[in-house]
């Protein structure tokens, strides 16, 4: 625990990398939701006739053995350079969702300009916290119809490397040598909310100085898509798979499951200011809730939800008018939106009128383990970049919603500076998280 009579310590972002549906990096998928480009298509990684959901928000032509940008020393100029964060070999021995949260970590990382720095920097003061909700499922399900076809002695003796979740943290660890704590939070889709919280809080306590945190997530499979669909969780949209994610839209129809990371790099204030970082918001406010009231469903008025951002904004010391923008959870569902926009205009009730609200999940479709992390970029990117970005595919807004009286950001991203920013991710067994970041 933090020392009452030590200084307190602050959490700087200094490093992004994403590997989306929008873009294979953080530029590219930014680049996307400002300009209001989805990323969902129909299905390629398997062929879902039959399913009555054939569309997903898939991570295409991303090569996980790609040439880094320029080589990267994390241990110092003694270590092998490393110019590509997997090899083919890598590759091969990893899961998908490994693949996707390698790349984003890696490119959060130099993205940071921490490397140049690793020869003075103790390697026990880096930790990493990646957030995996489901794991390994493509590579499972292959696995099985393997040993089905061949018997036990066809199974990979990599298939529990490439499946368990927390393998995706003790790679990066490994690549970055980040000796600090090691761990992997699972919690739905508030998993990599969850994970940038608990990681600010670690520095914040004064466990370590540096954090690599966020989430990752592939599981476009027969067996995710096909269990969504059977809960009618998903969009049907099949023949216009770009305007299948319409959080409040009032002829929504439920989500698009979709795959990638997000990842970020947190770093202690001071830290970060001595070594001239730049620094693209502090994260300086982080809420977990649990709804208590059902394992699939929100509470009414999404209760618990509103207790999440309340404690997020009082851990920031921010009052709800001094927040700009939302960064909503808004998954596409006819009831989870209409919920959390209920929760949301209770919280920020006094300035409902200058806030923007906006679900980026429109675009990107949903990350699951991912979504946390993906929210809580948008919040910082608009921060950083004086952009809100907007929510598209609302043709006809939900009467609900319109008379709350939110402005969901309509279609079009709106130019407008942002001092600060909360972003919401809520998860089956009734789990809430919520992240506030500001302008340093």
């Amino acid at each position: 625990m933090q020392n009452p009579s030590s200084p307190v310590r602050r959490v700087a972002i200094t490093g992004l990398g994403a590997v989306t549906p929008c873009g294979n990096t953080a530029a590219d998928t930014w680049a996307s939701l400002i300009a209001g480009r989805s990323g969902i298509g129909r299905i390629t990684r398997f062929d879902p006739t039959g399913c009555t959901a054939q569309i997903a928000g898939e991570v295409r032509n991303f090569d996980p053995a790609r040439a880094l940008p320029a080589p990267l020393r994390p241990r110092g100029e003694a270590g092998e350079p490393m110019t590509q964060a997997l090899t083919a070999k890598d590759v091969k021995k990893f899961g998908r969702f490994t693949h996707l949260g390698v790349g984003a970590a890696v490119e959060a990382y130099a993205d940071s300009g921490l490397d140049a720095h690793r020869a003075t920097f103790d390697a026990e003061r880096m930790g990493v916290n990646l957030g995996v909700g489901l794991g390994g499922l493509p590579e499972m399900e292959a696995m099985h119809d393997t040993w089905k076809a061949g018997g036990f002695r066809k199974i990979s003796p990599f298939f529990i490397i490439q499946i368990a979740p927390n393998l995706l943290a003790g790679q990066v660890s490994l690549l970055l040598d980040a000796r600090g704590p090691n761990m992997s939070v699972a919690s739905a889709c508030a998993t990599s909310g969850h994970a940038l919280g608990e990681a600010a809080a670690a520095i914040i306590r004064g466990d370590v100085d540096v954090m690599i945190a966020g989430g990752a997530e592939s599981t476009v499979t027969p067996l995710a898509i096909g269990a969504f669909a059977q809960m009618r969780a998903l969009s049907t949209r099949n023949d216009a798979p770009e305007q299948a994610s319409r959080p409040y839209d009032k002829d929504r129809d439920g989500f698009v499951l979709s795959e990638g990371s997000v990842v970020f790099v947190l770093e202690e204030l001071e830290h970060a200011h001595r070594r001239g970082a730049r620094i693209y918001a502090e994260l300086r406010g982080y809420g977990a809730s649990a709804d208590a009231y059902h394992l699939s469903s929100l509470a009414p008025g999404a209760e618990g939800s509103a207790r999440s951002m309340r404690a997020a904004l009082a851990r920031a010391n921010l009052a709800p008018n001094e927040i700009d923008y939302v960064s909503a959870h808004a998954t596409s569902t006819p009831g989870g939106d209409g919920e959390e926009a209920a929760a949301i205009a209770n919280v920020f009730a006094e300035n409902k009128a200058a806030l923007h609200v906006s679900g980026v999940k429109s675009m990107i479709g949903h990350l699951l383990g991912g979504a946390g992390a993906m929210g809580a970029f948008a919040a910082v990117q608009a921060i950083h970049h004086g952009i809100v970005p907007p929510t598209i595919n609302v043709e006809n807004l939900d009467p609900a919603v319109a008379a709350l009286g939110l402005n969901v950001t309509p279609n079009t991203a709106v130019r407008k500076t942002v001092r600060a920013a909360l972003a919401n991710s809520f998860g089956f067994g009734g789990t809430n998280a919520s992240i506030v970041v500001a302008r340093v």
